[in-house]
């Protein structure tokens, strides 16, 4: 670990610190939320609501594969934060080496059990007649590009770990970069809609890949992709999965959230399933804006539990101060211009109607969605993996008899509402258990300086 970051995570103000981790992924995933944007955006130019439709229902299945990688990356990256609090070098190394070959075996595996499923799991996604063939071109092109979507992701946390938070940033807009010029190119010059913004999306984190790899082999001290790292042990295993199987659960709850209510959606219509594929992406902006800000203290207050309990306790009050402020903002902009936001993909006058109907109800649970990210990332930091396994699946728990309630008392209205109540239950399970475990993690973290 290089003095610059040491610096950020021991000594510099608490305000300085969380911007040096929080602000360079904030932009990093405020970007990969833009080029998210833009693949309907380009698609949306070629006034095809059956393409627009197929992309809102493989959201799932780009959640699972990227979920592989968070189980890896964020498992392993949480790891690696306290380790250097303990000065443990050698077994940073471990773990890299471990996040690194790990990445590629699930992504072998995930290609070459989804290929020759590749109809029941489109039939799955809800596709109908009209956006079979189209669900069907982008599932193919992701599965055989899931080895590099799985590495992506975990690398960019695995760098993040070490404090290297604007490597990280570099990485994602690199990617993202990429991702836009090449749907451009695949849209308006070589004209092969949906396969080619699903190709996009692979190359771009082959690429994205390519750069982190380069960067741990050549640029780090301390993490290392070397073959001859590579260790498998209880203590690793133990670990790692103790956070990145909660933080999968969750991506995976996610993903069968957006399947099931893409399901009900279907009811109302291919308009509603493309509104709220054009919605969800315009919140995913100021969504993983307030994630970015909570994942990149993730390290900070993964170091400094091992290191300072009062230095961790700042940094988490000056986060919860930053949630709120960027979700007044966010808020007010939003009400103000929701339907020229929507107008941007599309011209049909019940599709804008409805995507801003979306847009409304959903925002109203951007500051709880914060929170409930930082009581999260709080629970991976602390090694509380009972605490993030509960935060992983009680938004899904919560949600699906919700929907199955509402969807029969207020239809479509209901089925909207129904998140703004799933995330409403989750951030008061998260502030419970966060009261119940503060004399946990003060003991914890005693046993750890003895």
């Amino acid at each position: 670990m290089d003095a610059e970051n040491l610096h950020y995570f021991e000594k510099a103000p608490v305000a300085k610190a969380v911007a040096h981790f929080a602000v360079p992924m904030m932009l990093g995933t405020s970007m990969s939320v833009i080029y998210s944007i833009l693949n309907a955006y380009f698609l949306g130019t070629l006034h095809n609501t059956a393409m627009l439709t197929a992309l809102a229902l493989t959201l799932p299945l780009f959640s699972i594969i990227m979920a592989l990688g968070n189980l890896i990356g964020m498992g392993s990256g949480t790891f690696i934060s306290r380790l250097l609090g303990e000065k443990k070098y050698d077994d940073v190394k471990h773990v890299s080496s471990f996040a690194f070959f790990s990445c590629l075996v699930l992504g072998l595996i995930v290609m070459a059990v989804g290929l020759p499923l590749i109809v029941p799991i489109v039939h799955g996604l809800g596709a109908t007649s009209d956006s079979f063939g189209f669900t069907k071109d982008y599932v193919t092109i992701m599965l055989i590009g899931s080895p590099f979507v799985i590495l992506f992701f975990a690398l960019e946390n695995i760098v993040r770990s070490e404090g290297a938070a604007i490597t990280s940033m570099i990485g994602m807009i690199l990617s993202v970069v990429l991702n836009i010029i090449l749907d451009a190119l695949v849209i308006f010059v070589f004209h092969w809609d949906v396969i080619g913004v699903a190709s996009a999306t692979v190359i771009s984190n082959l690429i994205g890949s390519a750069y982190f790899a380069y960067h741990i082999g050549n640029k780090r001290q301390l993490l290392t992709i070397s073959l001859k790292w590579f260790k498998v042990s209880k203590d690793i295993l133990s670990n790692v999965f103790k956070i990145g199987v909660p933080v999968f659960i969750m991506s995976i709850f996610l993903g069968a959230m957006s399947l099931i209510f893409n399901h009900f959606l279907v009811e109302y219509g291919d308009q509603a399933v493309a509104a709220y594929g054009i919605s969800s992406r315009l919140l995913q902006f100021p969504e993983f804006i307030l994630m970015g800000l909570c994942e990149g203290v993730v390290p900070l207050i993964a170091f400094t539990f091992t290191a300072n309990k009062l230095r961790m306790k700042n940094t988490i009050v000056f986060t919860i101060k930053a949630i709120v402020a960027l979700a007044i903002v966010f808020g007010i902009i939003v009400y103000l211009i929701s339907d020229h936001l929507i107008g941007l993909f599309t011209n049909d006058p019940k599709l804008i109607e409805m995507g801003s109907y979306i847009l409304h109800v959903t925002f109203l649970s951007l500051f709880i969605t914060g929170m409930t990210s930082l009581f999260t990332g709080i629970f991976q930091a602390t090694a509380q993996g009972t605490a993030a396994f509960i935060m992983s699946i009680i938004q899904g728990i919560t949600l699906i008899p919700v929907l199955f309630i509402v969807n029969q008392i207020i239809g479509f209205h209901g089925v909207v509402w129904s998140l703004v109540i799933a995330d409403a239950v989750a951030f008061l399970v998260g502030a419970i258990m966060l009261y119940i475990l503060r004399h946990k993690l003060q003991a914890d973290f005693d046993n750890l300086v003895q």
